[in-house]
């Protein structure tokens, strides 16, 4: 996909307050992360320049540098973008469903979408763990994509009987999230994707199922509490 000069980004925009001065640094600024998307989906972060970059946006490296400190730093902006970008898709394909089963079901669906997406993959997947670190790469994504899970999990848990405390709702939503995050590795890594995420959905649909079942069948969740007691029962002895 060309990019687009930032001059041309300004046509039809709305008077805002700051002039066309901050009008052409936003402009300028859109122009960098969606040229900068495209090659590092395209090419990988390493094999990407800030010299090709600022080629493409048709900008000076000196306006790369107004708006981000390096390279890293763009990757983020661009990173913050797709995974911004992801979870709407997935939100909006919650809208409409009352049924939080089948609600899960449209958002397990959607997640499923979006990691076939190339620049997805690219960006969030593959490299996004390794140029963030850990720790950031977490952070990003649990501001988007952990929400959507958590409210999904939330909704599911308290269509049944079962008694949770916030605790236990963090803790299935954690096992979920975790869950979600290897189904989009499985699906990138596999040599046929669209075998990959029909087992996904295959996997994850019968766990529901099963989680369904339980809920109609009035099934209550065992105690955290009681379990540890067990155990140090067996620890100790009689």
């Amino acid at each position: 996909m060309a990019s687009r000069h930032p001059d041309k980004l300004l046509s039809g925009l709305p008077s805002v307050k700051g002039g066309r001065r901050q009008q052409y640094s936003s402009a300028t600024k859109r122009a960098l992360v969606e040229v900068a998307t495209r090659l590092f989906t395209e090419q990988g972060y390493a094999a990407t320049s800030l010299d090709a970059i600022v080629a493409g946006a048709r900008v000076t490296k000196g306006a790369l540098y107004h708006h981000f400190t390096g390279k890293q730093a763009l990757f983020e902006a661009v990173f913050e973008k797709v995974e911004g970008d992801a979870a709407a898709r997935i939100k909006g394909a919650l809208k409409g469903f009352s049924d939080p089963w089948e609600k899960a079901l449209a958002g397990l669906r959607a997640f499923l979408e979006v990691v076939q997406d190339p620049t997805y993959q690219r960006v969030v997947i593959q490299e996004g763990p390794a140029i963030l670190g850990y720790e950031r790469f977490r952070e990003q994504e649990e501001r988007s994509s952990y929400a959507i899970v958590q409210d999904i999990v939330r909704s599911v848990l308290e269509a049944g009987t079962f008694d949770l405390d916030e605790t236990m709702i963090a803790t299935f939503s954690r096992i979920f999230f975790g869950a979600m995050s290897a189904a989009g590795e499985t699906v990138t890594a596999a040599e046929d994707p669209r075998v990959a995420v029909a087992r996904v959905e295959t996997a994850i649909t019968f766990i529901l199922t099963g989680l369904r079942s339980l809920a109609d069948s009035g099934v209550e969740l065992p105690d955290p509490d009681a379990l540890l007691t067990h155990e140090g029962q067996e620890r100790t002895g009689p």
